[in-house]
């Protein structure tokens, strides 16, 4: 029993001291992202918000063209594309429809809406699907320019949307007044919290509350690019056809898993200007923001997570490299991006280190031997990490509350346990996707099931 018992306290020492010192890295990494979000505020003072009613008319204004692909959408794209006709308060923008030509459910529920609304454009691509999401967006990208080229008109931005979004109705009238001199404008994106799945679906709602209030505006102030996030951005046209004459005539990538993030680092790389607009639209606490259901299962959530974690953490390190030379605050960055990983792996350290520790008590009291004594050092480490601990769980509630108020900013503390389950168990997924892709691969649309929220006016 002694030696079983002193095998046990060894591994869990070594896990935990492991564990206690990635912690702290990456607790001290988060802190200063932190730090450098408030100390913007205080360097520039409270910014006068932008407010969509009060924003300046375009000078040029311009057709906006929205792109929406769809694979395996029927139970949404009616809902989606019948929303955002009826929601937009714009006088000239035209959706573009991505369809396949073996997915006839998608194609008779979105050509039901284009049925009675001329500004909704279906386009079916050459292939059967699935293929990627940016595969999709290309096809429809060369359908644009077909009718730019027959109708004559100009296109003033390209909009991204997801199938299940729920759009603002200001959103393109904002598009419209801030995309002039830049490349791209990304709104926030807020999920909505699914009824009866608050922990699951609401993890996400922290975790973009922190991401699109927090970490966005700290990552494009130190010159940092900005990732896109797939949907809720405008691009101009003028820099999407410059980087599709680099790449021989589609400006996304097809064989990527993420093009939302690797086109917003190509756009930065060409020196485009991106904002990020968080912008009041009068309501109380109101901002012009996508809005959409995110997976409300654990299997969903972990298969989003991890074609996310293999797009970003593990692909995107060969394909998008490094930021310029000496650009620290972009190399950085693109490190943070990436250390989720690694990041999952210190986290499975501590829970196995705890399980041992625990294992390693019950031995001691079955065998009715005093415990060990806890090393000075790794006495100081788990103080230091919990003071770090509660700090990310007080950061995290106050931006959950800016976003969603102060109930949801309560349930952010159970859900940081959720999004931690999740993502270690997205991590065994996305090494065989990885290795699927090293061994040649072809990378496909690995999407999850959608659902639109009801948004009749309830009794």
């Amino acid at each position: 029993m002694g030696e079983i018992t002193g095998v046990v306290e060894v591994v869990a020492r070594e896990l935990l001291l492991f564990a206690a010192a990635g912690l702290l890295i990456g607790g001290l990494d988060d802190l200063l992202v932190d730090l450098l979000y408030f100390a913007r505020r205080l360097v520039k003072g409270p910014a006068t918000p932008l407010r969509s009613y009060a924003l300046p008319p375009p000078v040029q204004p311009g057709r906006m063209i929205v792109f929406t692909p769809a694979w395996d959408e029927a139970p949404v794209i009616g809902a989606m594309l019948s929303t955002a006709l009826s929601r937009f308060r714009h006088p000239d923008y035209r959706l573009y429809v991505g369809l396949y030509p073996n997915d006839p459910a998608t194609i008779a529920a979105a050509a039901d809406v284009a049925e009675r609304d001329d500004r909704v454009r279906l386009v079916i691509g050459p292939r059967d699907g699935p293929t990627t999401k940016a595969d999709c967006l290309n096809t429809l990208w060369h359908a644009l320019r077909r009718d730019m080229a027959v109708e004559g008109f100009d296109a003033k931005a390209i909009v991204l949307h997801d199938a299940e979004d729920v759009v603002h109705p200001d959103e393109l009238a904002v598009f419209d007044s801030l995309i002039e001199g830049r490349a791209v404008v990304q709104l926030p994106v807020l999920p909505l919290v699914v009824p009866g799945s608050r922990l699951v679906s609401g993890h996400y709602a922290d975790e973009f509350a922190e991401s699109h209030i927090k970490q966005l505006v700290v990552r494009t102030w130190i010159g940092a690019g900005m990732p896109l996030a797939g949907t809720g951005c405008a691009i101009s046209p003028s820099i999407l056809g410059r980087i599709a004459a680099l790449r021989g005539g589609d400006p996304f990538d097809a064989t990527s898993l993420t093009e939302d993030y690797e086109l917003g680092l190509r756009i930065a790389e060409l020196g485009g200007e991106g904002l990020f607009a968080r912008v009041a639209d009068g309501t109380r606490h109101g901002v012009v923001a996508v809005r959409a259901f995110f997976p409300a299962t654990l299997i969903a959530a972990v298969r989003q997570k991890a074609r996310w974690m293999t797009g970003i953490a593990l692909i995107g390190w060969d394909r998008t490299g490094w930021g310029r030379t000496l650009a620290m605050g972009d190399h950085w960055w693109r490190l943070r991006d990436r250390r989720g990983p690694v990041a999952m792996l210190v986290l499975a350290a501590a829970y196995l280190g705890m399980v041992a520790d625990a294992l390693s008590v019950l031995l001691h009291m079955i065998a009715d031997t005093p415990l060990p004594p806890v090393h000075a050092g790794l006495k100081f480490l788990f103080g230091i990490n919990a003071l770090l601990l509660s700090w990310r769980l007080a950061v995290r509630m106050m931006f959950t509350g800016r976003a969603y108020g102060w109930r949801e900013a309560l349930w952010s503390l159970p859900r940081f346990i959720i999004g931690n389950f999740v993502a270690l168990a997205a991590i065994p997924r996305a090494l065989i996707r990885y290795v699927h892709v090293l061994r040649g691969g072809v990378a496909a649309w690995d999407k999850t099931s959608h659902r639109f929220p009801d948004l009749s006016p309830q009794p």
